[in-house]
């Protein structure tokens, strides 16, 4: 049961386009996952979706997935206000109390974030998870719109006069064409 003085929990993606909508944000990348977060302009706070694709494995590896990141965040946002709590693997270890009193937890930003579980997150250390999650949340939710331009032309586009190669006249001598 919770307590009065635990972190506040995350809500949940629930929409197609909620998830299609995180995906035009950062993205956080690492063996065991990727991470996509969007930014909102409203005042709710966080909420959470999760992605196992049928290439990761059958339906008990891919639940078995969605169970450890599920629990693997709600552990690193219990942690966000005391960092060296994510030195612990298991969530009922309790910080040392003479390390000094626990900081009040951060407020958790008003954004939408997908994890999208990789094949590893499975026999991965569950310390590693949450550290993933917690490294992916603060590159993810930074301030400052979506996805920097990476520049180039846009995909399905090609750069000049919008004529392919077969439309293009053969190579040679463009005199000898009659």
């Amino acid at each position: 049961m919770r307590g009065t003085n635990d972190a506040p929990r995350a809500g949940r993606l629930t929409k197609r386009r909620e998830f299609v909508a995180a995906a035009s944000g950062r993205r956080f990348h690492s063996e065991r996952m990727t991470v996509q977060g969007l930014l909102r302009e409203d005042d709710a706070s966080l909420r959470v979706g999760f992605t196992v694709t049928k290439k990761v494995g059958n339906a008990v590896e891919r639940n078995r997935i969605k169970r450890r990141l599920r629990h693997a965040t709600r552990d690193a946002l219990a942690a966000r206000g005391a960092p060296e709590a994510l030195d612990h693997a298991r969530h009922d270890v309790a910080a040392d109390p003479a390390a000094g009193a626990p900081r009040p937890p951060d407020p958790l930003p008003p954004a939408d974030v997908v994890v999208i579980a990789r094949r590893p997150a499975l026999v991965a250390p569950y310390s590693s998870l949450i550290d993933d999650f917690a490294r992916a949340l603060h590159v993810v939710t930074k301030p400052g719109g979506a996805r920097p331009d990476r520049g180039g032309a846009p995909r399905g586009r090609r750069r000049g006069s919008g004529t392919s190669r077969r439309d293009a006249p053969p190579p040679g001598n463009p005199e000898a064409t009659p």
